[in-house]
């Protein structure tokens, strides 16, 4: 029977992790996007940045970024993250909105997509009817964005954008887009999706003139090593444990999170949340094995916290669930 201070223990520890959850982690991606991001935007003569976009022709056309990862990597929370916390995109007031984010609708399409940016921007609920077409709803976000004073775009995960579509849909998609980046009140857009956004996107010469790619790179245990460390040891320290002493560690945790950073953090909560559970004073690699294995529902010759050959278990096919040998 857990006793009531254990419990309260407990709780506060669990508390501890959601708070960890909730705060986004500073890495050198973020400078990245911030120097990409301060290409978008004008200065004014004394070299500020404002919150008006930089126009690259004479006939008034903006650029945008595509920022490309693999699923879990943690780039929607970057470029969130990114763009409420850039100096020149503070709002002045209730009326204006430096920038707008929108996620692809479902169903995808050039209209659902209108009605979405036209939502986010304020303005009162679209109409859906047949007779109201994409091009009507963007002349109404067009004259909104320039009443709101608004310089930046984000459609996240725009891959869905060009789902299963045929090519006339994904062109019509991007002149869509693209005609918000043009002449008298163009805005800024920034894209972030999967590989695929890029691979799709980029067969239009309109879209590698006018987009940045952003690419974020893998984790790599060796060069990532000890900044994961760190964050494992400031992490528990938060919540009141010892960190782990396991030498192998952070290459077990980079290797099943698939190289990606977002994942790394998921499932270094998790295991805090497995030892928060248990009332533990040390994160141990077990806590890692229990909550990583509970998520993917693999066999334990497959949890690669818990196999000695764990480097060879392939977890970019669906293989987690044969066996192999200890």
């Amino acid at each position: 029977m857990i006793m009531r201070t254990e419990l309260s223990t407990i709780n506060g520890k669990l508390a501890a992790v959601d708070r960890l959850r909730e705060k986004h982690l500073v890495t050198p991606r973020d400078t990245q996007f911030r120097s990409y991001l301060d290409r978008l935007l004008q200065r004014d003569g004394q070299g500020n940045l404002i919150p008006a976009p930089r126009l690259y022709t004479k006939d008034g056309d903006a650029r945008g970024i595509a920022v490309v990862e693999p699923a879990g990597g943690g780039k929607t929370s970057l470029v969130h993250h990114g763009l409420k916390t850039h100096p020149a995109l503070q709002p002045r007031d209730a009326a204006h909105q430096p920038w707008v984010g929108v996620r692809v609708p479902s169903p995808a399409t050039a209209k659902s997509l209108a009605i979405e940016i036209l939502r986010a921007s304020g303005y009162p609920t679209a109409s859906r009817s047949n007779a109201v077409t994409e091009d009507d709803i963007m002349r109404k976000v067009r004259h909104h964005f320039k009443l709101r004073g608004t310089a930046i775009l984000w459609i996240d995960e725009a891959h869905d954008l060009f789902g299963a579509g045929s090519r006339y849909k994904v062109d019509v998609f991007l002149k869509t887009v693209r005609n918000l980046m043009q002449g008298d009140g163009a805005v800024c857009v920034v894209l972030s999706g999967i590989e695929s956004l890029w691979q799709i996107a980029s067969c239009d010469a309109q879209v590698t003139r006018r987009y940045w790619r952003l690419p974020l790179a893998d984790v790599s245990p060796h060069s990532d090593r000890k900044a994961l460390t760190n964050v494992i040891a400031g992490f528990c320290d938060a919540v009141g444990m010892e960190p782990p002493s396991d030498e192998d560690l952070v290459d077990r945790l980079v290797h099943a999170s698939r190289n990606r950073f977002g994942r790394c953090i998921e499932n270094i909560l998790a295991a805090l949340e497995t030892a928060a559970l248990e009332n533990a004073e040390k994160l141990t690699i077990n806590h890692f094995a229990e909550s990583w294995g509970m998520h993917e529902g693999c066999v334990i010759g497959r949890n690669v916290f818990l196999t000695r050959r764990w480097a060879k278990i392939d977890l970019t096919e669906n293989q987690l669930y044969g066996t192999v040998g200890q």
